[in-house]
């Protein structure tokens, strides 16, 4: 083997899973939303649903507050291309040798925060109340959060002695079940986290427009055209690569372990491609499934939700610790 190819493994890396999750991030939108639609016994949108809405937003005009600034012009594209670059740390079909850095999870959780803190002062931009309402929410209930999050993620590497994602997969691909039980109780604060993260029941409706309920979709209340097409996109992608990341580390079958070229064969991507699509499917439906089960939570009430992410990963270390 040439010295090359790692770098070829790497620029294959890039193009495949970045295109793979742009390609795929909106079916699990559809997905989910048919789920919730069979659920409440009625039909819902078709699975491509997403697909064409996207479609429909991207020849439509873009108009802008008066009051507004640069930062609305900018945010859709600068959350986009943070995403993308996030989907490098997140492999979903097969793990390559990446350069140093590359995977780090720490610089994945400040990626998220990234694009929350943009998608926040995007609506605060606008000037309009619904904007600074949801901004407010959502900055307020981060706060709560984001600590459950560095948590749970510190979890996940205090399990697997590596704060590297790629290292993650890479280890439990190696086994058909956890390494380790804990890995379980981990992976019910993933779960909490990719509801919070992506404004799912009991958390946010994403399905309404009421000043009551919400949190997100206040934020971008004011966006059309293209750039809801580009915030829309980015909101399914991260819900995308948070879904892998549950996924790799409780169910990582099909992904494949290695770097070398010569295991990069195109069945083999295919069949990695085929088992991320199907096991990201069951986890889009049982996603469906425990919004159904749930009604909006009280707005104060939210923190004990999150606290539950944080005392499963809490939970997590302290047996690590002692066992």
């Amino acid at each position: 083997m040439t010295p090359d190819f790692p770098n070829l493994s790497f620029t294959l890396f890039c193009l495949l899973n970045t295109g793979f999750v742009l390609l795929v991030s909106p079916f699990y939108m559809s997905l989910i939303k048919k789920v919730k639609a069979a659920a409440q016994g009625r039909k819902g949108p078709r699975l491509l649903q997403n697909y064409y809405d996207l479609r429909k937003l991207l020849h439509r005009e873009v108009v802008y507050s008066p009051t507004s600034s640069g930062v609305m012009r900018v945010t859709p594209y600068l959350n986009l291309a943070v995403l993308l670059l996030a989907s490098l740390f997140v492999p979903v079909i097969f793990i390559p040798d990446a350069p140093a850095g590359i995977g780090n999870i720490i610089v994945f959780i400040y990626l998220l925060a990234i694009e929350r803190f943009f998608t926040a002062l995007c609506g605060l931009d606008a000037g309009s109340t619904f904007g600074g309402m949801g901004s407010s929410r959502a900055m307020s209930l981060s706060a709560v959060i984001e600590p459950t999050m560095v948590i749970s993620f510190a979890a996940l590497a205090y399990v697997l002695k590596t704060v590297d994602l790629h290292e993650m997969f890479a280890i439990t691909s190696a086994s058909a079940i956890p390494v380790s039980p804990t890995l379980v109780l981990v992976s019910i604060s993933l779960f909490i986290i990719i509801i919070v993260e992506t404004g799912r029941l009991p958390v946010d409706n994403p399905a309404t427009h009421l000043e009551l309920t919400m949190i997100n979709e206040a934020m971008i209340l004011e966006q059309s055209g293209k750039n809801l097409a580009l915030i829309e996109l980015t909101h399914s992608v991260k819900q995308t690569l948070l879904m892998a990341v549950l996924i790799n580390i409780l169910v990582p079958v099909g992904l494949s372990g290695g770097p070398n070229m010569g295991d990069l064969a195109v069945s083999g991507l295919l069949v990695s491609g085929l088992a991320f699509l199907v096991k990201a499917a069951l986890l889009a439906v049982v996603i469906g499934l425990f919004e159904s089960s749930l009604s909006k939570m009280r707005l104060f009430r939210l923190p004990v939700f999150y606290m539950m992410a944080f005392f499963f990963s809490a939970l997590t270390i302290l047996m690590e610790v002692f066992a």
